[in-house]
């Protein structure tokens, strides 16, 4: 089989030798497994997901999330209005 080197920056180098699953398991079969998508997921995808594995978040964080939103989002103090 025809082999090619490749150069590795050492953060990369270790992420790839942690995702090796055992010693004797070689770079190349690490690469094979590893998944690199095209695209992000569309809508189907997204719904299919959230079907199988259920909410990412309980009603706590949602409400969580709705209350950091409506801060953030709230109306904008004006810059010409004299403070009260």
């Amino acid at each position: 089989m025809a082999t090619k080197t490749i150069s590795l920056e050492l953060d990369a180098y270790e992420r790839l030798r942690r995702a090796k699953r055992t010693e004797r398991e070689s770079f190349s079969e690490v690469v094979r497994r590893a998944v690199f998508p095209d695209q992000a997921p569309g809508g189907v995808e997204l719904l299919a997901n959230l079907q199988r594995r259920g909410p990412v978040l309980d009603e706590a964080g949602l409400d969580e999330l709705d209350a950091v939103h409506a801060k953030l989002s709230g109306p904008a103090e004006d810059p010409w209005e004299e403070p009260a």
